[in-house]
């Protein structure tokens, strides 16, 4: 698969939790390290226990992989890419979570009931073009987006909810609600959702549509068929 197709190979796959996979900083063939701007190619395999990424060099690909790749047991997808040496690591500072940290942390948790926080937030970085899809695949009728860091290379797994238009306000406050207070569990609690016919004129958290650009992840979702 090419750089930035997502291909929609469907694939039923013995699925666990998943959490982030980190680009590798050498050719896991040779062992030759990557330098900056060079080429380089990442397999994704299901390997029963989970999803597995191989990042090789491009001579490596051409001896081993290049040919019949996509006929090795378990191939999923295949995309190239540029190497770019990890940033130096910033001094540690107390601040709020961005929706970077904040799905960096919600996917290593990877609690079912922020599901729908961690679908909005990939669909937020994907927008600002952080996050990019390079494929996706389908298991028992869900199917998963693999997303890719465009700096840092790692891989993101975010299946799909499959939110409903009159769920997606709620999802919305609960993410803002999660930007602002953390995961802190003793950070209070977002409103719950009013029956139709309630009083609205004291107003909850402020969507995140009306906040700027990140609320446009609504309209991203809604154009995903949720």
């Amino acid at each position: 698969m090419r750089e930035g197709e997502r291909g929609g190979r469907a694939a039923h796959l013995t699925m666990i939790d998943w959490n982030i996979q980190a680009r590798a900083h050498a050719c896991q063939a040779c062992q030759k390290p990557f330098v900056e701007k060079q080429p380089f190619h990442t397999l994704l395999f299901d390997e029963r226990q989970g999803y597995m990424r191989m990042d090789v060099c491009e001579d490596c690909w051409k001896a081993q992989y290049g040919q019949g790749a996509v006929d090795k047991k378990g191939f999923i997808s295949h995309w190239q890419s540029v190497y770019t040496p990890p940033p130096a690591a910033p001094p540690e500072a107390i601040q709020k979570d961005t929706a970077e940290t904040l799905l960096r942390k919600l996917v290593e948790q990877n609690a079912p009931e922020h599901a729908g926080a961690r679908y909005i937030l990939a669909v937020m970085l994907e927008r600002k073009r952080i996050l990019k899809v390079k494929t996706q695949v389908v298991e028992n009728g869900t199917r998963t987006f693999i997303y890719e860091h465009g700096k840092s290379g790692d891989l993101f797994s975010i299946p799909d909810p499959k939110l409903e238009l009159n769920h997606l306000e709620q999802v919305q406050k609960d993410v803002a609600h999660l930007l602002e207070h953390g995961l802190n569990p003793n950070a209070a609690a977002p409103a719950e959702p009013q029956a139709p016919n309630a009083d609205r004129s004291e107003a909850g958290p402020t969507p995140l549509a009306e906040q700027g650009p990140d609320g446009k992840a609504l309209e991203a979702a809604e154009s995903r068929g949720a």
